[in-house]
Order: structure tokens, then sequence, then C-alpha cells
């Protein structure tokens, strides 16, 4: 008994490290996971007692509560899990254009740079990759920001489905082109050609 708890509180670990971004031995809050059907499909949303974590397209690998069930945390997270419920609702019924949440991301530099950057975006409107590495004063780094555009843990509440190619094509998606046409459609923005 005691091998089989040692290796499921190694796999709790290493799943919780990968999606809060720290290492293991540094894992000292409680997260909570909410499943919520939109538009797009399901989203599975992970929140600390600090803010919101992730916004992710499957479910994770990890069990629902890490942590005390009844603390202070885990209350903080709940309610921080139904804002981003109501207020992705909000979103996907065309009533919101901002997001107001608190936010838990962890990262570069250089990727909080990116971020913050789309966050300026304006709804219904597309930037290119090439548009924000000027932005962040960074012209060089067009393929960087990319990258971290793609790591963006908190998809639609950052906005990283606005931001497509400089020939104006489409880009990529980490839940799939399919998914930013769609968000894209939601805003009433003309989504480009996927070449």
């Amino acid at each position: 008994m005691k091998r089989n708890k040692k290796t499921n509180t190694k796999k709790i670990a290493k799943s919780s490290s990968r999606l809060t971004g720290k290492p293991k031995s540094k894992m000292a809050h409680v997260l909570h996971v909410k499943k919520v059907k939109t538009k797009i499909g399901t989203l599975y949303l992970v929140a600390s007692h600090r803010g919101l974590r992730n916004v992710l397209f499957t479910e994770p690998e990890l069990p629902p509560i890490l942590g005390p069930k009844n603390s202070d945390e885990s209350l903080n997270a709940k309610i921080i899990l139904q804002q981003a419920t109501t207020e992705l609702k909000e979103y996907f019924a065309g009533k919101r254009k901002t997001f107001n949440l608190p936010l838990d991301l962890d990262g570069t530099d250089f990727q909080k740079d990116v971020w913050n950057q789309l966050k300026k975006i304006p709804y219904g409107t597309t930037v290119s990759y090439r548009d924000i590495a000027r932005k962040i004063k960074n012209p060089g780094a067009v393929r960087a920001v990319g990258s971290a555009n793609g790591k963006n843990p908190v998809c639609i509440v950052i906005p990283c489905h606005r931001v497509i190619a400089a020939d104006g094509t489409l880009g990529g998606y980490t839940g799939g082109t399919d998914k930013k046409i769609k968000l894209l459609k939601i805003e009433r923005v003309e989504p480009p050609t996927e070449e």
C-alpha cells in the first residue's frame, strides 16, 4: 500500500507542477478544476486561491482538488472559478468584451510581456505576431512571440486567438484553428484563410 500511495503522490505532484509551472517542492496552494461547456466545446478551468491559472481544451491530469477542501484557499479558488464561468458564458453570449478575473500565471518575463500585450488587443480586432513583437520592443522576436502566444495558459481570457500571421493568414492555435475561427466569428471578425 505504501508503494502505491507514493506512486500516486508523485503522479499528482508531477501533473500539478506541469499545470502550475512550479516545481513540486514549491506546491503550497489548493487547485480546483471546473468543467464548462461552451460554443467551442468543453473548457477546463483551473484556479488557485490567487486567481485563474488555466483555461484548457483537454482535461488536466490531476485530481479536482489538491489540498484541504474546506480551507480559505479552497473557498477563494471556488469563487474565482464561478466568476470565470460567469464571465466566459457572458463572452460566448456576446455580452462581454473584456475579462475582470484575477490571474495567477507562471511564465518567463518574456512570456508575461507577450501575454500583457495580448490583453490589450481590442475585442473584434486582430494583430500580427510581428505587431506584438514591436509592441514589446523586440521586433526580431516574432517566432518567440508565436511560441509565447501558444503557451498562453488562459486562452480566451487573454485573447491569443486575436493574433494572426503578418501575411494575413490565420496562424496556429493551441485549441485548433477551428476553435480560433469560431472565436473570431463570435467577435464578428471575418477569419483570414488558413494557408
